[in-house]
């Protein structure tokens, strides 16, 4: 059953495809403490990436191939993950005598109850999660399917790079993972807390609530960095490339910050409140203790600050890399500038430890 939680030989490369860029990462570990040793982020070609679809196969392997020489790290062995929408999740149970193989067995019989798709297009996967709460003979098992097509042009643009997939994740786990290196600075108090991480990408917003470091609740919505870049152009006749490059280097001119980023500001701060009344609507919380903000847009300047007076929830730049040390080969100015978008790689090479 060739699926999402491929067991791993080695050292592995955390790789990160998203719509705008390719993120690398690889982590080693010396006793708890873990240690960068070498990272990229590699622009993508416009629209090589849709909606976390590739549609560029060979402009997505050219960027994981100038990532590796950017990085210059050895390791071929990758972690990737799809995103969670692409993926059919089922906690079921099972008894706990059976072995793996006989799991998979069963699981093959009746995955066509948990799965909408012809079992032929579907890889599909399974890990046990522990003893079922009303059951001690019984386990509870987390049945992960996902259709072949997004896990086979994953596997191919990193072939393409010489690369090649050891363990296909869901971007979700690989966000609790990352976020448990920094709940330790958060839990002051020791009680479970809940926190929303406000993943900021180019195209699209993504609310993941965390409950005592486990996913609660995901909302998406259609807004990002793309669209004060976007203004940057438009406003001052620029390329994407130059107010791209404007926007990360500096060098506007003196209206921006009160013309075009400060707008942009206060509209990322509505989305991000907007998203949080859903959840709270949801029930049954009405309230979350701490704010992160990920993923490539956090880092503009002064939305941290911004976020926490607007909304009177305490408010972090997410940096999972605060407590470890660094490499010969790593730029710790660079790293901390693109920690926030770095959340999902951070996560995908920790499964290196697992």
């Amino acid at each position: 059953m060739p699926g999402l939680f491929n067991k791993k030989s080695s050292t592995l490369l955390g790789i990160d495809i998203s719509s705008t860029s390719v993120k690398l990462l690889e982590l080693s570990r010396q006793g708890e403490r873990y240690r960068v040793e070498a990272y990229a982020v590699e622009p993508l070609p416009v629209g090589a990436v849709i909606e976390k679809n590739i549609a560029d196969l060979e402009g997505v392997g050219l960027a994981l191939a100038r990532a590796l020489t950017r990085a210059r790290t050895g390791l071929k062995g990758v972690a990737v993950a799809v995103a969670g929408s692409a993926v059919i999740t089922k906690i079921i149970e099972m008894d706990a005598a059976l072995s793996e193989d006989e799991m998979e067995s069963q699981l093959k019989v009746e995955a066509d109850q948990y799965v909408p798709y012809p079992l032929d297009e579907v890889a599909i996967d399974f890990e046990v999660q522990g003893s079922s709460a009303r059951n001690p003979e019984r386990v509870n098992v987390l049945l992960a399917a996902c259709r072949k097509e997004n896990l086979e042009v994953r596997e191919a643009a990193l072939a393409l790079a010489g690369l090649t997939a050891r363990v296909v994740d869901v971007e979700a786990y690989a966000l609790e993972r990352s976020f448990a290196l920094l709940a330790t600075r958060l839990a002051a108090s020791g009680e479970p807390l809940t926190v929303a991480v406000v993943d900021i990408g180019a195209t699209m917003t993504t609310l993941s609530v965390l409950h005592n470091g486990r996913i609660i609740y995901t909302r998406e919505q259609l807004f990002g960095g793309r669209q004060l870049t976007g203004e940057i152009q438009r406003r001052y006749g620029l390329t994407l490339e130059q107010a791209s490059l404007a926007q990360r280097k500096g060098g506007l001119p003196d209206d921006y910050a009160g013309e075009v980023l400060q707008p942009f500001q206060q509209a990322l701060v509505q989305q991000v409140s907007r998203s949080l009344q859903f959840f709270f609507a949801a029930g049954p919380y009405s309230a979350v203790d701490h704010i992160l903000l990920a993923g490539g847009t956090a880092s503009v300047p002064g939305l941290g600050r911004l976020v926490e007076r607007q909304l009177g929830t305490p408010t972090l730049i997410a940096n999972p890399f605060s407590a470890m040390t660094l490499g010969s080969k790593v730029n710790g100015a660079a790293l901390a500038s693109d920690a926030p978008a770095l959340m999902i790689a951070c996560g995908l090479a920790l499964r290196s430890f697992d």
